[in-house]
């Protein structure tokens, strides 16, 4: 089985002064994602804070997810994050009770796991649901990032395994990946996806949908088609908009989550900036800067200001 085509896009989740779910806000961004023609719609990955929820919290925003995502036509998944494999199982167990059928899931990592025990995790968790669908998101926080090797091996022997979301690797290792594992739907981010594109048919791990929706379409889009006399003008632009954005934030490396409900903010929608005890959020005094940024750098692609003085 072959995980289709798309733009993987991330919903964060907002949270009051008392650490709790802004659920208008929630609903609003899940529906806003839709509206913009992202079918490929996720919860609690990194951005979304998987890590640092509790089981109540989990439980609450996968049920509202549900409830936004049941529609035909939309590939939501939830993503599953925790030290125990046990523990992994239970919150996907009780995500798919709710009738999710695609999951997002990371190495345990508390321990780098040896070849062994990583594909006893792929088995233990994705056998236990052999009707459902698994991407791997393969990151260092995972303290063991797998190889194109790693997951030909693992492919071989978890048949639901079926994408990959993998961010921050360099030409020949998005070679590999393409080569090794081709049956595999390879999610790459931004900088990524154009070189992903050169070996064949992968898809877009979007950090900026919510932002650029017409521009990210587009991005896909060339990509798909492989216009590269198209997709290498848009790419290079791409990134320099993504690099003047961050621009601000430099010298201070915050979690993923921190920068992009800044991203979702700038999209019009009123999110907090706050995560999770303990992880720290930028500022508004930088999240101003950012958008000064964009506003004198790349005016022509914002969005019109909605609210945010």
């Amino acid at each position: 089985m072959r995980h289709p085509q798309g733009v993987l896009v991330s919903c964060e989740v907002p949270w009051d002064e008392r650490g709790n779910l802004v659920e208008d806000v929630f609903r609003r961004e899940v529906r806003g994602a839709l509206a913009n023609g992202f079918t490929h719609v996720y919860v609690f990955g990194t951005a979304g804070e998987g890590y640092a929820v509790d089981a109540a919290r989990f439980r609450d925003i996968v049920t509202i997810f549900r409830e936004e995502t049941r529609a035909p036509g939309i590939a939501a998944q939830v993503g599953a994050i925790d030290l125990s494999t046990a523990r992994i199982v239970e919150r996907i167990g009780f995500a798919h009770e709710q009738g999710f059928r695609a999951f997002q899931i990371s190495l345990p990592s508390w321990g780098v796991l040896n070849d062994t025990e990583a594909l006893t995790f792929f088995r233990d968790v994705c056998g236990t649901f052999p009707d459902s669908h698994f991407l791997h998101y393969n990151l260092p926080r995972a303290k063991r990032e797998l190889s194109a090797a790693d997951y030909r091996r693992i492919a071989d022997a978890v048949s639901n395994l079926v994408a990959t979301k993998n961010t921050g690797r360099n030409a020949y290792e998005v070679r590999r990946l393409m080569r090794v594992v081709p049956e595999i739907q390879h999610f790459f981010g931004e900088a990524q996806f154009p070189l992903g594109c050169l070996f064949g048919e992968c898809s877009l791990l979007s950090s900026f949908g919510a932002l650029f929706p017409s521009q990210t379409h587009e991005f896909f889009e060339f990509g798909r088609t492989r216009q590269f006399d198209k997709l290498l003008p848009l790419w290079a632009r791409y990134l320099d908009v993504i690099d003047d954005f961050i621009e601000p934030t430099r010298g201070k490396s915050l979690i993923d989550g921190a920068y992009d409900k800044m991203i979702v903010r700038l999209s019009g929608l009123d999110m907090p900036l706050r995560l999770l005890s303990p992880y720290e959020s930028f500022s508004e005094e930088v999240f101003r800067a950012c958008r000064r940024a964009l506003e004198q750098k790349h005016p022509d692609w914002l969005p019109a200001r909605k609210g945010e003085a």
